[in-house]
């Protein structure tokens, strides 16, 4: 498969839908491996990393998971390429960062994305549309099941899958679930809920993980230990904390709107308004905007469908999309008049917002 190809074909998990898809975006499953034999890739020469790679990847292009796979060293792609890639969640800033002796493998479908000499020797993804952890583990460990009939893993009896990081070292599985919470945001309980996430061992980050903003009202909700637990104990502790976290956000919803349904209704009208009218859009802007419609969509001011048009559309719009759109470098403005052209073009047949529910609820909290 052509960079070219791959790159105009929305990953599956962007296009929505899914369980639980009102708020969870996608889920995530990450395993860490290394080969036996071959010194971690912070500590590779580079000669050694290439051969990682010419031992990987026809292994990788031999089971059938990755039949017709997109497969490339990352010197063979421009740093555009590489960007909209992050920006997919299908490699990593840091890999994107990575010269010679490091690749990427990724299916058609971009639910299964492997990186070549990241951290590890092998970072391998299975990412997924709305609550599905653990269909995601389950495809992805049959790769990793098959790669591990093909390659000498690194794995100690006592200490599990041997990885550059010892916060990995275990099963070496990440676990995560995107979110979409303007309810808690919005009633001033985001602190304290990443307080409590992090008391019982779960990271919140931002939309890109460690580090990034959570623009949108997108947060990444993923476990941090790995050692001394099986993979579907890790997935099932997880799976219980979003399904509180589902109800947190949806009863913090219905607060908002019992107490401030005038405020609701107005950054709604605003965002409709906005992307449906505005010649300029930053991305920032374009985000908080989308992330309203979005809870619009929820609270039936908007159609439900148009939902997934919007969780396509904060991906689409971001820097290097745009470029590749463009197909020419784009200066800031540029960008901004391009995306909310796009953004337009994508919401021209949503219709104008009903408020009468919230309406209904202002009335109600009047009275």
């Amino acid at each position: 498969m052509r960079i070219t190809n791959l790159l105009n074909k929305p990953a599956e998990w962007m296009q929505g839908g899914g369980p639980e898809s009102d708020i969870v975006i996608s889920s995530r499953i990450r395993l860490a491996r290394n080969l036996r034999g071959y010194p971690f890739p912070g500590w590779a020469k580079k000669e050694l990393r290439a051969q990682v790679v010419s031992c990987i990847r026809p292994a990788l292009e031999d089971i059938p998971e990755m039949s017709g796979a997109f497969a490339e060293e990352m010197t063979q792609l421009s740093a555009l390429e590489k960007q909209v890639l992050v920006e997919r969640h299908l490699i990593s800033r840091e890999h994107a960062a990575k010269g010679p002796g490091c690749a990427v493998v990724i299916n058609d479908q971009q639910s299964l994305s492997i990186m070549v000499n990241e951290e590890d020797h092998l970072r391998m993804q299975a990412i997924l549309p709305g609550q599905q952890l653990m269909t995601a583990y389950r495809a992805l460990d049959q790769v990793d099941s098959e790669l591990e009939t093909r390659l000498p893993y690194a794995f100690d009896p006592d200490y599990g899958y041997l990885t550059c990081c010892p916060t990995n070292l275990g099963t070496g599985l990440r676990a995560s679930v995107m979110l979409h919470l303007p309810g808690l945001f919005l009633s001033d309980q985001m602190t304290q809920t990443m307080q409590g996430a992090s008391k019982i061992g779960l990271a919140v980050r931002g939309q890109y993980g460690e580090g990034t903003d959570a623009l949108a009202n997108l947060f990444q909700i993923s476990n941090q230990n790995t050692l001394g637990a099986k993979e579907e104990d890790i997935i099932a502790h997880l799976e219980r904390v979003i399904e509180q976290l589902l109800r947190n956000e949806k009863n913090a919803r219905l607060k908002v709107l019992e107490d401030h349904a005038a405020m609701i209704q107005d950054q709604i009208g605003r965002a409709y308004a906005v992307l449906k009218y505005a010649h300029i859009v930053s991305s920032k802007e374009a985000l908080t905007h989308l992330s309203m419609i979005r809870l619009g969509c929820d609270m039936n001011v908007f159609p439900t469908e148009a939902r997934g048009i919007v969780t396509r559309l904060l991906t689409a719009i971001q820097p290097a999309h745009l470029q590749i759109t463009a197909s020419t470098k784009l200066s800031m403005e540029e960008r901004d008049v391009l995306r909310a052209e796009i953004i337009q073009e994508n919401l021209k047949a949503l219709t104008p917002p009903d408020f009468r529910g919230i309406i209904q609820h202002r009335d109600n909290e009047n009275e």
